[in-house]
């Protein structure tokens, strides 16, 4: 089908959806026109396939004047490189009315729709992660009110996930998969516990058998055993050593580190390699996943003032890595500064790709692993 009339026949999918549920357009989507998303795998919350793809940030964080919907191209450029997951990292502002954070409104969660039906079309799986939930965010500013200790703010969040849940429900587990929080801060493994167990009930008191994640604690670097009883996949991060993968990030406060290498010595004693990376990183993994939880990578990546080749043997060890215990991951990005497309790298040449600047030897590392 070409774009003009996808578009045409979403427009009246989307259009359908006050009149009729959610679920009813997407399925009207679904019968007009057949999809790739019949080989995809399917998924279990103890065996997660090895999902590989990347991280789209339209939804990330809320615009101005109201944020795009995902692009379409994102979709098809996935599936012909061969991957099959995009990992959709959002804002609840951007579905709410301003300064009311239980009232939910229709435009962008329409964009969002679009998104799981481009997935089934190209044979992707979407998943859907609250990068910025009510009442927390790993990025400033502030929630008005704090997820973790207050009541009313973890009730929002199980309102707008069981929104979801219901808005979607019979959408098949191969396609679709919520992550609950992005990247929780450094709690105490009950504190944990509280919110996540709050928010799988409100999900699957609307939809018992969908797909839950669950970032890892210390901003998804560390398993959280806690969560095993609640039957929900977790999801960790390839970012270390933040010194490779973030030098001269000024969020992080990366701006005066020195120059990384591959191998990294930061200090007699103190080198990350291979060897390193999996005792640190997979080891600890493996043995949440030996008790029965499914395991991927949700983000990893390096940013675009890591000299190339030095991003590339790092990114080449944890792939192997990955590979080795059948672990999936995303890219931070598709198009932008960690990203395959357009990153905007001083040291990198270039291909030409339908308009855009492709890092071909990142591309082609990635299809490898």
């Amino acid at each position: 089908m070409n774009r003009r009339g996808f578009l045409h026949r979403s427009s009246l999918t989307l259009a359908g959806v006050a009149a009729t549920t959610h679920l009813d357009a997407l399925a009207q989507a679904a019968a007009q026109s057949p999809g790739r998303d019949a080989s995809l795998p399917e998924p279990t919350p103890s065996k997660l396939p090895r999902w590989r793809g990347f991280n789209l940030l339209e939804k990330f964080s809320k615009r101005a004047n109201g944020n795009p919907p995902l692009s379409e191209e994102d979709f098809a450029w996935t599936a012909e490189w061969g991957f099959n997951f995009l990992r959709l990292p959002m804002s609840y502002l951007c579905w709410t009315a301003p300064g009311d954070w239980r009232r939910l409104e229709e435009p962008e969660r329409l964009h969002i729709d679009q998104a799981v039906e481009f997935g089934r079309q190209y044979g992707v799986h979407v998943n859907l992660n609250f990068h910025r939930a009510p009442g927390y965010c790993v990025n400033p500013p502030a929630e008005p009110k704090d997820l973790w200790t207050d009541d009313d703010a973890l009730e929002v969040c199980a309102l707008h996930w069981a929104a979801f849940a219901r808005r979607y429900k019979g959408i098949p587990n191969r396609r679709l998969s919520f992550d609950l929080l992005n990247e929780p801060k450094d709690l105490t493994e009950d504190a944990y516990f509280r919110v996540a167990d709050r928010l799988v009930k409100a999900i699957r008191s609307e939809d018992p058998d969908r797909l839950i994640i669950a970032d890892g604690l210390r901003w998804g670097n560390r398993p959280a055993h806690r969560l095993i009883p609640l039957r929900v996949g977790q999801s960790t991060r390839g970012y270390q050593p933040m010194r490779v993968s973030h030098h001269k990030a000024s969020w992080v406060g990366g701006q005066n580190w020195e120059e990384p290498t591959w191998p990294l010595r930061l200090k007699e004693g103190d080198v990350w390699d291979r060897d390193r990376l999996r005792r640190e990183q997979i080891e600890p993994w493996k043995a949440l996943a030996a008790q029965g939880v499914g395991v991927h990578v949700g983000e990893w990546g390096a940013f675009n003032v890591t000299p190339h080749p030095v991003a590339l043997a790092w990114m080449r060890d944890y792939l192997d890595l990955w590979k080795e215990v059948g672990w999936g991951w995303a890219l931070w990005n598709l198009r932008g500064s960690f990203g395959i497309v357009d990153s905007g790298r001083k040291d990198v040449a270039y291909e030409p790709f339908r308009g855009h600047q492709l890092d071909r030897a990142m591309l082609e590392l990635l299809r490898a692993g």
